[in-house]
């Protein structure tokens, strides 16, 4: 059908007084909803850092992002989830995410947070039966994914949810967004978002802890007072990022005091001793060409201050310092030395004092800081900055704002201060109880767990969470003097015994704390690894029992010729560093022990596994 020169130049007028007045007004008010962002205090801060300082840096590439840039692009992700949502407000929605390690990650948690959503990061080593869990269980209404995980995301997808939840794709920032000077901080400081994260499940079904936008602020605001978190700080993150402190104590707090985070991941050791030796190559002469062993293309001229992982990652580091070459080798020992790496911190799992000794020996005289955390409360203990305030086994101090007392566990009795010593003239045992505003707000659609994990305070200012796990409070000498420095660390400090549920083990009538056990094993030259772990007996109740691997070349025992290490070497190498109840009954040699990506291990699995036949003849 034809149309008269009239008639099309009538539609065309229609068009554009219609149609086109739309699309302007849209476009316009896209550009108000592009230009702001809710002033929650992490958005704050960021605003107020040098927008020419890095806030990411990726290692293996040597891309760098800034701060002026970082919250235009996060309002761009922002708005770029409302479009995927219909238009419609995304307030209090779960969204979760498939990103890299990498500057994408920080871009889509806060895109997150500046929707007033609820953030849900998830692991993409996971199956995805496990994605598909944490999805539905938390009802998200959308998976953004990287390029690299969108086959990942469609496969969850594809199995089936409840629900409909949209795939998002998001696209790869190669450089920083323009100036976040036309970025607006206006409207409600706090709404319904946040984050959320699930616990690893060694119990039961993970639950889906959620951590309100004002108590992840809460987190990371003491953490910045007793670490000193500043903006001449540099962070190596080799963290995975679905548990609190690869987010919390690695993202958020750091980019709340301005500092720089640098992205190594996947965890590799040659490359991260590449990384502490790069800036002190220069020193002795030395080219850096090809020491990076093809995992770095540039050459970082920015020293290391700030470092925090896991026990197993310091182990690994240790055993594999020898391999690289002696140039990596003596750079190294400059990078990780107190008068450059500021702070390296220990967390997640106990450290074994064997580990850090050596650390401190390699490292010319850096001690490795110990705390205390969990996925509920984020960090909740820590020793403090002065080397005299990181007692071995110790986790310090409450941190400011946190209030922690210790309930007897016979009893349920409060410790109160100057009672840690029992009738008996031994220390007391308590589980460790917490409050403030760092602890979460609910396990998600689970209000009977949420209910059983906290008790009513008798002082009316509100209830208690039980951790379930277990410590004693101990003076020091010569710790908790600084009060100048750090006025929050005095009195006894925490030494944790372990989880009331698999670590405090009841045998005989004594309680033996399997952390304990595990630190002497660990410093018997034979023993690489060790889980100590409650073994079920008719006669004792529970035996202690001990799942060890042995050091390659020490398989073989001293007392008897041609005889392998075993049980009767360990108990006789014990008997001057333990009570006789505490040394192991039993023990089995194993080539690995697994554990989780936070280097923790699940010991009641691992009673099932290893001693499933045992019969050690101590029921007869």
């Amino acid at each position: 059908m034809f149309l008269s020169r009239k008639a099309s130049s009538f539609l065309l007028s229609s068009f554009k007084a219609r149609i086109i007045p739309r699309f302007w007004s849209t476009e316009r008010q896209l550009s108000r909803m592009v230009s702001t962002l809710p002033p929650l205090p992490i958005f704050n801060a960021i605003a107020s850092h040098d927008p020419s300082s890095t806030c990411v840096v990726h290692s293996a590439s040597g891309r760098r992002f800034t701060y002026g840039g970082l919250l235009k692009d996060v309002v761009d992700a922002k708005d770029r989830l409302v479009v995927e949502a219909g238009g419609k407000s995304i307030e209090g929605e779960r969204i979760a995410f498939l990103v890299e390690n990498s500057y994408d990650y920080v871009v889509t948690l806060l895109s997150i947070l500046g929707a007033h959503s609820i953030a849900l990061p998830m692991s993409p080593a996971f199956p995805p039966h496990e994605l598909q869990y944490i999805m539905d269980h938390s009802q998200a209404s959308m998976l953004a994914a990287s390029k690299k995980f969108t086959a990942k995301a469609k496969q969850v997808i594809d199995e089936g949810l409840e629900g409909t939840p949209k795939i998002v794709a998001l696209e790869k920032k190669l450089t920083s967004g323009n100036s976040s000077q036309d970025v607006v901080l206006e409207g409600r400081a706090e709404g319904k978002g946040g984050m959320m994260l699930y616990t690893s499940g060694t119990t039961n079904r993970p639950k889906g802890v959620l951590l309100p936008t004002a108590v992840m602020t809460a987190q990371a605001t003491p953490l910045i007072k007793a670490w000193n978190y500043t903006p001449q700080d540099y962070l190596l993150h080799v963290l995975p990022l679905h548990h609190i402190h690869g987010t919390v104590n690695a993202i958020f707090a750091p980019l709340i005091a301005g500092s720089t985070i640098e992205f190594l991941f996947p965890f590799n050791a040659t490359a991260v001793w590449s990384r502490f030796a790069a800036p002190f190559l220069h020193q002795n002469g030395s080219d850096t060409k090809g020491l990076t062993n093809g995992h770095s293309h540039f050459t970082p001229k920015e020293k290391i201050t700030f470092f925090t992982v896991v026990p197993t990652v310091y182990n690994r580091l240790l055993s594999t310092f020898s391999d690289s070459p002696p140039e990596i080798q003596t750079a190294a020992k400059m990078g990780i030395s107190p008068g450059n790496l500021r702070l390296n911190i220990s967390g997640s799992a106990a450290l074994p004092t064997p580990t850090k000794k050596a650390w401190t020996d390699l490292s010319n005289g850096n001690v490795i800081l110990e705390r205390y955390g969990m996925t509920e409360v984020g960090m909740a203990l820590s020793c403090a900055l002065s080397h005299r305030d990181r007692a071995d086994g110790s986790v310090g101090w409450p941190l400011p704002t946190v209030e922690a007392r210790l309930a007897d566990t016979e009893t349920g009795e409060v410790i109160q201060p100057g009672q840690e010593i029992g009738q008996d003239g031994r220390e007391r045992d308590g589980e460790i109880q917490l409050r403030g505003p760092t602890i979460f707000q609910e396990y998600w659609r689970n209000p009977e767990a949420t209910a059983k994990e906290h008790v009513d305070g008798e002082d009316g200012k509100g209830a208690w969470f039980k951790t379930g796990d277990v410590a004693v409070r101990r003076s020091v000498p010569g710790a908790g003097q600084n009060k100048e420095q750090e006025d929050w660390a005095s009195g006894p400090l925490y030494f944790i015994r372990g989880r009331l549920s698999s670590d405090i083990i009841k045998s005989g009538g004594e309680k033996v704390s399997a952390l304990e056990v595990e630190r002497e094993l660990l410093s018997l030259p034979q023993i690489e690894e060790a889980a100590v772990v409650a073994v079920p007996s008719g006669k004792w109740g529970q035996k202690v029992g001990a799942v060890v691997v042995i050091k390659k070349g020490l398989e073989m025992s001293e007392r008897g010729k041609g005889k392998r290490w075993g049980p009767l070497d360990m108990r006789y190498a014990m008997r001057e560093r333990l009570a006789g109840y505490k040394i192991p009954q039993v023990m089995k040699i194993v080539e690995g022990i697994e554990r989780n990506a936070m280097g923790k291990i699940n010991k009641k699995l691992l009673v099932k596994k290893v001693f499933v036949d045992e019969a050690s003849g101590d029921e007869m």
